[in-house]
């Protein structure tokens, strides 16, 4: 399997340096380039197209919202994303959090994240998973509850190229998806686990809680979204909360 090609984009010097030397000791990851603002780290993008880009909000020119907006649109005609975004900042404001996934983020996680977890996260989003601090996931998922009055997203990546707002729409549960869950229920381990999910956890926090392995937790999730018709972890929450398979 080929090393995660990464790339960071940071302004802090010793938060950029400090990160770049943790990764580059990961043996499944190679460290493609750095920038300190937006603008390099947008042309820094474009020229190494990396498999994880992981961009700071707090960026000094343009911030890390408006450099992932002008990414995804200016590659808005392929089928399938070749950089998944992370965003790590310290903003947990609702209007950052909603802004950067509608502006195409994959993940979020919090500068106080722990390395270990940050490892983890830049792992699942490479795999296509998104990965969202559980701070964040409350955010998420509350904005999902509250969607009979407010329209926000359903999915980490909404339509690219779509800056109108800092929030777009959910769908609710559709007759088709309804049938599938009827067709293929949940079993009880997977409903246990898309539990843990709408809560927050990673695979490996699941892991640990369930007592079970990582490729297993991975196995039920891939299942869970296979049945839920969901194109990732926060896509699945969202649509089990609203078929009412969990609280």
């Amino acid at each position: 399997m080929s090393a995660i090609r990464i790339a960071l984009i940071e302004d802090h010097d010793l938060t950029r340096i400090g990160l770049k030397a943790a990764l580059q000791q990961q043996d499944d990851m190679t460290f493609v380039g750095e920038a300190a603002n937006g603008m390099k780290g947008l042309a820094l993008l474009q020229e190494s197209r990396p498999d994880v880009a992981i961009v700071d909000v707090g960026l000094p020119d343009i911030d890390g919202i408006d450099l992932i907006r002008r990414f995804r649109e200016s590659h808005s005609q392929e089928s399938e994303p070749v950089t998944r975004i992370l965003m790590l900042t310290m903003h947990d404001s609702e209007k950052a959090v909603m802004a950067a996934f509608t502006a195409g983020a994959d993940s979020y996680c919090m500068k106080q994240t722990e390395l270990d977890d940050l490892i983890v996260a830049i792992r699942e989003t490479h795999e296509g998973n998104a990965w969202i601090d559980p701070a964040i996931a409350n955010i998420v998922l509350r904005q999902a509850r509250q969607s009979q009055q407010v329209p926000v997203s359903s999915a980490p990546v909404p339509d690219e190229g779509d800056d109108s707002s800092d929030t777009v729409t959910i769908n609710a549960v559709a007759p088709e998806y309804a049938q599938v869950i009827e067709t293929y229920p949940l079993t009880e381990r997977e409903l246990e686990i898309l539990q843990l999910i709408v809560a927050g956890g990673s695979n490996a926090d699941i892991a640990e809680r369930l007592f079970i392995t990582v490729g297993t937790v991975k196995t039920h999730v891939r299942n869970i979204l296979n049945k839920l018709s969901a194109s990732d972890r926060t896509q699945a929450a969202v649509r089990a909360l609203r078929a009412g398979l969990v609280e």
